[in-house]
C-alpha cells in the first residue's frame, strides 16, 4: 500500500502551504496477495460498478442486493461514511467481496472498492491539504494490470461563487489537482486506466433535467464543466456511459430526495461517471444506470452504474 504526497491547486495560485498538514490515509483489506508475473488478461471480461451509497452501513442491505443481482467484478462506493474500523467487512467477505481497498473517514466522505478478484497497488491521495478521505485506487492483476481509480468530489455548497463559498473553491482546486496530478503520469499507448465515482459535475446540456434552469446551479455551472473538461483531457480520457447513449440524449444517475415522485418528476442529473484511457477506449461493451435502485426501501439519492470491459 501506498499513500501518494499531496499537493493544492490552491497552493500554486496562492503559494500559501494550505489549511491542514498531509495526512497517511489507511488502510486495505484483503484475502489474497496476488503475485504479479503477467501483464496479459486473465480473464475475457471485467465488470466495474460505482455507486454512491450515502452511508454503507445505513444501506448495507441494498448493496448485497445489488452485488447479488449484478454481479461485478469490482464495486466502487462513495460517501460511505465510516472509519475504516467501522466498514462491514465481515459482510462484504460473506458474499464473495473479500478483497477490500478501503479510504474511510468518520460520519463524512469515504471511498472504498471491493472485488471479488485479487487486488494489489492500493493508493490513496489526499487532495488538497484537507484530510478528506475522497480516492482510492487499486490494480486488477488478473484484468492485465488495469488500474481503477475511485473518486468522490466535493459537492460544492449552494452558491457557486468560490470568492463567497469556501466550499466551491475547495470543489474547484479539487477538480484543479486532479487535472494536475493525472497530466503528471505520462501517457503511454498502453496505459490501462479506468476512473469513476461521484465527480457531482454534470458537464453535458443532456446530463441535466434542464440546461437552461440549471446553468447558475452547482453542479451544472460552466466554470465547474471547464474545469472537469480539464481533467477529462489531461489524460485523453473517454466518457464511456455517453459512447453507449449520445450525447443528446437524457442521461440521469442522479434524483433529488426533495422531489415526492422522483419518477415521475425525473429532474435528475448525471453526476456519477465511469471514463477510460485510450488503450481501453474500444473495449466497453456494455453500459447501465441500474435507475431502480434508486426507487428500493431507504435508498441512495444516486443511483449505481455499471460498464463492462471486453479484455480478450
Amino acid at each position: 500500500m501506498k499513500t501518494t504526497p499531496s499537493f493544492c491547486a490552491s497552493d500554486f495560485l496562492s503559494g500559501g502551504a494550505g489549511p491542514l498538514a498531509c495526512q497517511a490515509l489507511p488502510s486495505i483489506y484483503s484475502e489474497t496477495s496476488p503475485v504479479r508475473s503477467s501483464i496479459v488478461p486473465s480473464l475475457k471480461t471485467l465488470k466495474v460498478a460505482t455507486w454512491n451509497i450515502n452511508s454503507v452501513r445505513l444501506r448495507i442491505g441494498l448493496v448485497e442486493k445489488f452485488l447479488a443481482e449484478h454481479k461485478p467484478d469490482l464495486l466502487c462506493l462513495q460517501e460511505i461514511k465510516c472509519h475504516n474500523d467501522a466498514f462491514p467487512e465481515k459482510a462484504f467477505k460473506k458474499v464473495g467481496y473479500g478483497n477490500i481497498a478501503l479510504n474511510g473517514q468518520k460520519a463524512y466522505h469515504g471511498v472504498a472498492i471491493v472485488s471479488r478478484l485479487p487486488i494489489a497497488d492500493v493508493e490513496m491521495r489526499e487532495f488538497c491539504k484537507m484530510g478528506d478521505a475522497r480516492h482510492v485506487a487499486v490494480t486488477v492483476p488478473d484484468a492485465g494490470d488495469i488500474r481503477v481509480h475511485n473518486y468522490y468530489v466535493p459537492a460544492g455548497g449552494d452558491e457557486p461563487n468560490p470568492d463567497v463559498n469556501d466550499k466551491f473553491a475547495h470543489k474547484l482546486a479539487f477538480l484543479k489537482e486532479m487535472e494536475k496530478w493525472h497530466k503528471s503520469h505520462a501517457k503511454q499507448p498502453d496505459n490501462k486506466m479506468i476512473l469513476v465515482g461521484d465527480l457531482n459535475v454534470a458537464p453535458l446540456e443532456h446530463d441535466v433535467w434542464s440546461h437552461k434552469q440549471l446553468l447558475k446551479v452547482v453542479s451544472h455551472t460552466p466554470i465547474e464543466v471547464d474545469h472537469l473538461d480539464r481533467v477529462m483531457k489531461s489524460h485523453d480520457w473517454v466518457d464511456v456511459m455517453r459512447k453507449f447513449v449520445p450525447d443528446d440524449e437524457k442521461l440521469y444517475s442522479w434524483w433529488s430526495y426533495r422531489a415526492k415522485d422522483w419518477k415521475a418528476a425525473n429532474k435528475g442529473r448525471r453526476l456519477d461517471h465511469i471514463w477510460a484511457t485510450p488503450a481501453l477506449a474500444h473495449t466497453p461493451v456494455s453500459m447501465e444506470v441500474v435507475a431502480d435502485a434508486r426507487g428500493w426501501e431507504k435508498c441512495s439519492d444516486h443511483a449505481p452504474v455499471i460498464a463492462t470491459f471486453k479484455l480478450s
